[in-house]
């Protein structure tokens, strides 16, 4: 029978934030290593910031950029984006200047906020002025006037830094003083669920990064069916190490507030800093997610000495990860759930994840259900439903699903198909719909005419207790097309040579599935949380 008490009470992203500063105002509603901030405090800043945007000439509908580290003036400044009924655009905060430069421009950016320099490697001025050089000529008042951003009238700078063609958070702030709180409330209530409210820049790995259109609803009811899935409470605190320009940051944050929890985040993840934070708030969820960040936590000398009994469940993606991984995992923390989870930024974060209840193997050696209201299907290539254990593309269909992709009806039509989502995502579903990734459609090698899967050689390298984390990559090679070459990270202290890997596959997998040679690697390429293999794969062929 329906239980009417069960039900989604939908909203915008700004509303979801001043919901939970008008019920627990005084809760902390984030916290980082060297600042905290309350759900009333927060509500006062993004309307602060959203009348200097709005005296900017931000309005709704327009795109605003931010690029900036993980620390309280993000929230604030995607908080006060969404009560304009303006779309924030969070920017990768590894991008160099050729990055920035075709972003700004596709994104049509109307207003970037920044910040000047954040460590000895990163000045997000110096890389702007990089990237447009004629800042440094344009004048001191507003709009700007760039030949390759045409839509850009402002660069907004927050701190003490100043810099030509850049406005200084004194002038903001004066500017924004002469907009009255009732006009960002006006905009605020016209606001509609299915406006968009954020665009996500996809990785690119050999064309330029897709913009996702991801609307109010799709954001905050993911976040609720997270929320839901995972039990959540006020009393929750909610860490995550995630970077605030990846949904999977995001969306945990609305999932977050959504129920008047305390989100915990960190500028620059680092295994023991996020250690000691985790101990320090007495976190009660962990979203590591992915197996970099877990590693340098586990193998960090600290692991041992923290006391992270707190948690009482993480999403350690346990399937996906060594055994090495999952054994430190149960000894430190043998109380805390462990849960495995699949998404994407093309659905606003999580597709399927566990449910606290599933037994241990169902958490750990699979990646959950859909969300309640989410449709999954596997298919072959051409369309048919796979039969359970059996490999295919996945396919989404739910309210968490993008709109489209900015300015590219190509590129949506192939996604967005008869209704459903075609992730370019391999998986089985299980005779009880729960999820198993298999790896990307398009990880696939052609060795001498078969079809190899990388993910399924890395599982394989996996299992030895010496390697850390394994990827696999194709080589061009004259006779076979391409060669599977294996990447290893070893734990550390392992000593075993390149052979003996190669020597643990064979037995295990087809003669033409082992790698025809591994290299050791102990820094990777990253994005904001994955290995980007076309990295690894240039690495491959220019030996």
């Amino acid at each position: 029978m329906l239980d009417f008490r069960d039900f989604t009470a939908v909203t915008t992203i700004g509303d979801l934030l001043l919901r939970a500063a008008r019920d627990t105002p005084d809760h902390d509603a984030l916290v980082f290593p060297d600042a905290r901030l309350t759900y009333r405090g927060l509500a006062e800043a993004a309307i602060r910031r959203a009348r200097a945007l709005h005296a900017l000439g931000v309005g709704p509908g327009d795109h605003v950029g931010i690029l900036l580290p993980s620390r309280l003036e993000y929230a604030e400044l995607f908080f006060a984006t969404a009560l304009l009924g303006a779309v924030s655009v969070p920017i990768n905060a590894r991008y160099r200047a050729l990055e920035l430069r075709y972003l700004v421009a596709n994104a049509d950016l109307k207003v970037i906020v920044t910040t000047g320099q954040v460590t000895d490697k990163v000045d997000f001025i110096e890389r702007l002025t990089e990237a447009f050089p004629d800042l440094a000529t344009q004048p001191a008042a507003m709009p700007l006037s760039l030949s390759e951003a045409p839509c850009l009238a402002a660069i907004a700078l927050i701190g003490e830094s100043t810099a030509p063609g850049f406005l200084s958070a004194a002038a903001v702030d004066e500017l924004g003083e002469t907009i009255p709180p009732e006009a960002i409330e006006r905009m605020r209530r016209r606001v509609r669920v299915r406006d968009t409210g954020l665009i996500l820049y996809t990785s690119g790995t050999t064309s330029h990064p897709k913009g996702c259109l991801i609307a109010h609803e799709a954001l905050v009811r993911t976040a609720q069916g997270l929320a839901i899935r995972y039990e959540m409470t006020d009393r929750d605190v909610f860490w995550s190490p995630l970077p605030m320009f990846h949904i999977g940051a995001l969306f945990p944050l609305c999932a977050t507030f959504a129920v008047g929890g305390t989100y915990v985040s960190m500028p620059h993840f680092e295994g023991g800093e996020a250690l000691r934070l985790i101990e320090r708030e007495r976190a009660t969820i962990g979203y590591p997610a992915f197996g970099t960040f877990i590693a340098d936590m586990i193998y960090h000398p600290e692991f041992d000495q923290r006391d992270l009994s707190s948690l009482r469940l993480m999403n350690s993606n346990m399937a996906m990860q060594p055994p090495a991984f999952r054994e430190a995992l149960r000894r430190k923390m043998p109380d805390c759930i462990q849960v495995g989870t699949f998404g994407m930024t093309e659905t606003s974060g999580t597709v399927t994840t566990s449910f606290p209840q599933d037994s241990y193997e169902a958490r750990t050696q699979r990646l959950g259900k859909p969300l309640d209201g989410v449709d999954l299907r596997v298919v072959d290539p051409e369309g048919n439903d796979m039969a359970p254990g059996e490999v295919g593309e996945i396919l989404v269909r739910g309210f968490g699903v993008f709109t489209a992709y900015y300015k590219d009806p190509d590129k949506t039509a192939e996604a967005l198909r008869d209704g459903w989502f075609h992730s370019g995502d391999l998986g089985a579903l299980d005779a009880d719909g729960t999820l198993m990734f298999h790896g990307r459609l398009k990880d696939m090698l052609k060795v001498g005419g078969e079809n190899v899967a990388a993910h399924e050689i890395e599982s394989v390298l996996n299992q030895h207790e010496a390697v850390k984390l394994c990827q696999v990559v194709g080589r061009a090679d004259p006779r076979l097309i391409e060669v599977p070459v294996a990447f290893v990270e070893l734990v550390p202290g392992a000593e075993i040579g390149p052979e003996d890997l190669v020597d643990f596959c064979r037995g295990k997998i087809a003669s033409f599935k082992v790698p025809r040679e591994v290299r050791f690697i102990t820094e990777w390429p990253m994005s904001a949380s994955k290995i980007q293999k076309f990295r690894l794969r240039e690495m491959a062929e220019a030996g």
